[in-house]
């Protein structure tokens, strides 16, 4: 259920509202929007439904959440959230880049890559440290190191860090040096280390499992909200289908169904989506054209040398290309 208080509410009365739910042993969740303040109420159904909460000073109207997930649906917040990752905002009118190799290799490729992204407009550096990979004895990530590395191509070019967390025990490492956790696909719902990261106080990047409906991955944001952090960016990577040609099955409608169930931000990684590198600019083209919020892109200075999916990495002129021309077509939509 959310309370809707009217737009004349006063904080007391928003106060006196949260107080009465409190000590039914329910928990709350405020948004404040621009002309109204809800609040969400999570716990007992019973208890929620016994509530007289309309009778209460400044309380508006009381509306039923039908959805499963509660946090993250639009039902809840109607207003579509901006998460702000150390002052670059990702959910409004800009277009965000997240840019960079699949791995961090060494300490020359990162910063090599870093240059080239940051010289094309991106804002975020992507790179993992630790790679979860599909055969034991392909390259793992350099773990540690790795993300010391990540720390110094930030200081040297002012990027953002996103990056993967892939357990439990690795959280409180990772978010000393990222700017953003990444949850990667395999992990989606993998319950326990969503509600570490929730706790970490970190924005986080969800992206969506190999297989995963849209209602699962949206279950799957809603453990990390329920910890307190609304700063959760959503990551439409495909998913896994009978065609085979590509390495996944990119599915933009996810964009557009993503805005309408839910009120978090939702960028596409059409490197991961596509599996090569020719496909990467036509489908970011269209993500952009769909309504993502930004791009997950891969760029390595070179290509065919990548210890881990060079097949669908662009080169940086590739990259250079694509960046003016999402960035012109974004400008267009914005300004139709």
């Amino acid at each position: 259920m959310v309370i809707v208080m009217s737009p004349e509410a006063t904080e007391r009365q928003i106060e006196q509202v949260v107080e009465r739910v409190h000590e039914t042993g329910l928990k709350t969740n405020i948004v404040v929007g621009q002309s109204r303040t809800i609040i969400g109420l999570i716990g007992d159904k019973r208890v929620i439904m016994s509530l007289a909460v309309e009778a209460l000073d400044g309380v508006e109207k009381a509306l039923p959440i039908t959805s499963g997930y509660k946090l993250v649906s639009r039902e809840f917040h109607p207003e579509s959230s901006i998460v702000n990752v150390g002052g670059v905002t990702i959910g409004g009118k800009s277009l965000v880049v997240m840019a960079g190799p699949c791995a961090v290799e060494s300490r020359e490729q990162l910063l090599e890559s870093a240059e080239i992204v940051r010289a094309a407009g991106a804002q975020f550096l992507r790179g993992g440290a630790f790679k979860p990979r599909t055969s034991p004895y392909s390259f793992q990530g350099l773990e540690a190191k790795g993300l010391e590395y990540l720390a110094e191509a930030r200081a040297k070019t002012g990027l953002k860090i996103v990056t993967e967390v892939m357990d439990i025990s690795s959280v409180d490492l990772v978010a000393q040096y990222a700017d953003m956790l990444q949850i990667g696909a395999r992990n989606m719902q993998n319950f326990q280390l969503l509600r570490a990261v929730g706790r970490s106080g970190k924005p986080i990047l969800l992206k969506r499992g190999i297989a995963a409906t849209i209602d699962e991955w949206l279950h799957a944001a809603e453990y990390i909200v329920n910890e307190g952090n609304s700063q959760v960016v959503l990551c439409e990577r495909g998913i896994r289908t009978y065609e085979n040609y590509t390495r996944n099955t990119l599915d933009l409608s996810a964009v557009a169904a993503i805005k309408h169930l839910s009120h978090l931000p939702i960028i596409v990684d059409p490197s991961h989506g596509t599996g090569r590198w020719r496909m990467v600019r036509p489908m970011a083209m269209a993500a952009v054209a769909a309504g993502a919020d930004g791009l997950m892109i891969e760029v390595h200075p070179d290509p065919a040398a990548a210890l881990s999916d060079g097949p669908q990495s662009l080169n940086p002129v590739n990259y250079a290309s694509l960046m003016a021309d999402v960035r012109e077509l974004s400008v267009f939509l914005a300004n139709r």
